[in-house]
């Protein structure tokens, strides 16, 4: 038979023995044997020819590609060796660039190098550290791989793949390639089972997460601790706790007992339910098994009882951790400082504070601000500058946040002017200024008096384009109505409602209780009409303003009557009658006070006795101490009188009459 001869000159000549052409070799669990035919490396192949040392002629005939396998096997040339990476896995991991010609690249490296990229290997690139955070580029890897010839993904590709798209939170590509899988019909393994399960609980897929538990248990293999902690997980995650209770009791049950991470998982869905008592529960239930809980126990629980604002068990929950020596994370330090401060328990708050610096963990901004926050809340304004320069002092850089509660703090204790060079700091230095700047210093300054000053920062905002939030429309309308500007204060309201700000109960509070100072009730009870319809629930302050202004304009029952519609909205202002009863003495109307108080007992909305006490203190604090120490020592409102067989009560209206 005749051949073609032809002459090659390569380096690769001289360097690869001659092999006549092979078949490709068949997949050997990832492992390379190099003494059955090692890899050429990139930089020493010039040609798909092989020859003899010695020949200067090769035949034409094309050698097929070889299927290469991410580990090499060193069994031959050391004892107990460990399988070392081939050289071509950082090759390909460096063609995997994201590029529009990524695959083509690929296409061309593989071709020129007569290699084909195994299962074993697509699968080893996938799960390694540089591809994990990029999940397209992963996609695009293993559609690309799949296409090359005599090619077939194994069941460790599309495991990877998943696992990888589920660190993105890609739902479609997840489920997409895990619908393909299912096609596939693989048998399950323990690896694929555990790690499905692991990817498809952290997405919250919970449907898929069942279907792989069922194929597990079809292929008989036994769940182990972390095949039920998955579970626990992701069915937690999608809050199917009733369905993770029933996952607990199994492994309480069974030969596989829950761990810390089992009870951590549990905790962790109560306490997203807004069950904090059933996670304290299980919380009690590990120290019953022995179980130690750890620094994720402690930080899950004082998150929950923070969100819930029982700021006494994230103390009590800090101060066990120290007790048991265990590490504290500084967001526990944040969340124990924070809640102890929005308590006004400053002075424990400071000593959570000053012992975190003395264990050596550093606060940040948010503690520091939390701390300097809570001084000036509770007046002591020069402690709060003293923190504030302090952390300065330790290289922390104030944020907007810092500057802004510095100026709330300022205004509160009237010290307006440095509130404004505060202030004015901030807008030369670039920091941020926002609404709460501009509602503090126009709070200050509308309650120091200084109004057209602060008219002046409200239309500064406008300029600035920051803005104007309800409560800086809120805070000048105060200021306007207590200094007697209700018109101006009235324009304002209107103006609100056209810039589409939101009108707060608050706002509606102000106005009514100008209008009834001003004497002018039908507008204040035609704005507490217009509250109504617009459905905006009113408080207890609200009412106060309106019954205050009601009894003192004469007109107690129109107040009562009101008081009767709030109930069927669910609005019951527990103090109503006693706010009422105290300005009605105030105002030296105690007559009308008694035929109040005795409307009240005859409906039975208060027992006689409670009716009677609010009188007498309402009448001491009047200054009619007489009448307070009548009241006192007879039996007016809770003795009887009898006429004949008839026994009547002692009305309170007896004290005026007598």
């Amino acid at each position: 038979m005749r051949k073609t001869l032809i002459k090659r000159f390569s380096q690769a000549h001289l360097l690869l023995p001659f092999h006549s052409p092979q078949p490709p070799c068949p997949y050997n669990s990832g492992i390379f044997h190099p003494h059955l035919r090692p890899p050429p490396h990139a930089s020493k192949l010039g040609s798909t020819s092989t020859v003899g040392s010695n020949s200067r002629w090769v035949f034409t005939t094309p050698i097929p590609p070889e299927w290469v396998e991410p580990l090499y096997d060193l069994s031959d040339l050391a004892s107990n060796p460990q399988p070392q990476p081939s050289p071509w896995v950082n090759q390909i991991l460096k063609l995997l660039d994201g590029s529009v010609n990524m695959e083509s690249n690929l296409d061309s490296y593989c071709s020129k190098f007569l290699i084909k990229l195994s299962p074993n290997f697509v699968a080893f690139v996938l799960k390694s550290d540089p591809i994990r955070g990029k999940p397209d580029i992963a996609f695009r890897f293993f559609w690309w791989a799949g296409k090359q010839k005599n090619y077939i993904h194994k069941i460790e590709c599309y495991v990877s793949l998943i696992d990888v798209l589920s660190l993105s939170s890609d739902f479609d590509r997840v489920r997409c390639i895990f619908g393909e899988f299912k096609e596939k019909g693989f048998l399950m393994t323990v690896f694929a089972a555990n790690s499905l399960i692991r990817s498809f609980g952290a997405l919250g897929m919970v449907e898929e997460l069942l279907w792989v538990w069922r194929r597990m248990k079809e292929s008989g293999i036994e769940p182990s601790l972390y095949t039920f902690n998955f579970l626990l997980n992701g069915l937690v995650n999608s809050m199917f706790i009733e369905s993770a209770e029933r996952v607990f009791e199994v492994m309480e049950c069974g030969k596989i007992g829950p761990d810390v991470v089992s009870y951590n998982t549990m905790i962790k869905g109560y306490c997203k339910a807004g069950n904090t008592k059933k996670a304290m529960e299980k919380f009690t239930d590990m120290e019953k098994r022995n179980l130690e809980p750890d620094k994720i126990t402690y930080l899950t629980l004082i998150q929950a009882c923070y969100s819930e604002g029982n700021f006494d068990s994230c103390l009590h929950l800090y101060q066990e951790m120290e007790e048991r020596g265990l590490e504290i994370p500084p967001h526990a330090y944040s969340l124990v400082i924070g809640g102890l401060c929005k308590d006004g328990r400053t002075v424990e708050g400071s000593s959570v504070f000053e012992n975190m610096n003395k264990k050596g963990c550093k606060a940040n901004v948010a503690i520091y601000t939390a701390l300097i926050d809570a001084y000036g809340k509770n007046g002591n304004v020069n402690e709060a500058i003293n923190l504030f320069e302090r952390m300065k002092g330790e290289g922390f850089e104030p944020d907007d946040v810092t500057y802004g509660v510095i100026v709330n703090g300022l205004c509160k204790s009237g010290r307006l002017d440095e509130a404004v060079e505060y202030f004015e700091f901030c807008k030369d230095n670039e920091v941020a200024v926002n609404a709460m700047f501009y509602s503090s210093l126009i709070d200050g300054l509308g309650k120091a008096g200084r109004v057209d000053e602060a008219e002046k920062f409200f239309e500064e905002m406008v300029e600035r384009g920051c803005p104007q939030d309800s409560y800086c429309y809120n805070a000048l309308i105060d200021a306007l109505a207590k200094s007697g500007k209700m018109e101006e204060a009235l324009v304002l309201f209107k103006r609100m409602e056209k810039e589409g700000c939101d009108q707060t109960v608050y706002t509606y509070t102000i106005l009514i209780s100008g209008l009834f100072k001003e004497h002018r009730n039908e507008e204040a009870l035609k704005l507490w009409d217009l509250m109504i319809d617009k459905g905006i629930t009113p408080t207890t302050a609200s009412f106060r303003a309106l019954s205050v202004g009601l009894c003192l304009s004469g007109k107690v029952a129109r107040a009562c009557k009101i008081l009767d519609e709030l109930a069927p909205m669910g609005v019951i202002p527990e103090t109503a009658f006693e706010d009422m009863i105290n300005v009605l003495c105030k105002a030296g109307r105690t007559e009308q006070a008694c035929k109040l108080a005795d409307g009240i007992v005859d409906r039975g909305r208060e027992v006689p006795g409670r009716v009677r006490t609010i009188l007498i203190n309402a009448l001491r604090k009047a200054g009619n101490a007489d009448l307070a120490m009548k009241l006192m020592h007879s039996k007016i409102g809770i003795g009887y009188d009898r006429m004949g067989s008839i026994k009547r009560r002692v009305k309170f209206r007896v004290l005026v009459d007598s």
